[in-house]
């Protein structure tokens, strides 16, 4: 329904920011990553994510698409609900978020505020196994349209996949894997290499 909403910030308190488009404030609940990015009374732009549930709807928004991305990623996961993967962002980038299910790094899934052991393994196992057949969602899926599936045809591809999963785009993807040893390198090092890249840059 809401792709973005871009307006002026008039109200930020923890894990909320209110954004004012035209007369109208849009309560979007948010991360504390993109609550650093905004200050009062200047101009920002969120990607949403509207959630919709039978006493309620609420907007989500994030500074970045990668952000957004991740978040959809996290309540795809059973028994992650939004104010889960919330705080799952707080705590981690998207780009160390991948890190951590690429590697299996529970720990650090678990330092977010209200994630245990169990849910930390669950996002893992769940999460991973998308990232490694590197499931790619087209805009009409998002919608609720049909999904646009991509067999990938080799390591490289598989990882350039896995990597567009987190919303990175085609020129960003193609300089990460530059210079990575791709016919030698298992596909879950060469994203950790592709990844380290983008966390450096």
């Amino acid at each position: 329904m809401f792709y973005y909403v871009k307006g002026i910030v008039a109200h930020t308190a923890p894990y909320l920011a209110v954004i004012d488009c035209g007369g109208v404030g849009y309560a979007c609940r948010t991360t504390n990553h993109t609550l650093s990015q905004l200050k009062k009374g200047e101009s920002a732009k969120l990607f949403t994510y509207l959630n919709v549930r039978e006493d309620a709807m609420e907007l989500y928004g994030f500074a970045s698409e990668n952000e957004l991305n991740c978040f959809q990623l996290l309540i795809s996961v059973s028994g992650v609900g939004p104010k889960a993967a919330l705080s799952i962002l707080s705590s981690a980038t998207p780009e160390s978020l991948a890190m951590s299910i690429i590697t299996g790094d529970e720990k650090a899934l678990t330092v977010a505020q209200g994630i245990g052991k169990k849910i930390a393994q669950r996002i893992i196992l769940e999460l991973k196994d998308k990232l490694a057949k590197g499931q790619l969602a087209s805009d009409g899926e998002r919608y609720g349209g049909t999904g646009v599936t991509v067999i990938p045809e080799n390591k490289s591809s598989e990882a350039a996949a896995a990597l567009a999963v987190l919303g990175y785009s085609q020129a960003e993807v193609a300089m990460a894997l530059k210079g990575i040893d791709v016919d030698t390198l298992s596909l879950e090092d060469i994203i950790k290499q592709a990844l380290k890249k983008m966390v450096k840059g």
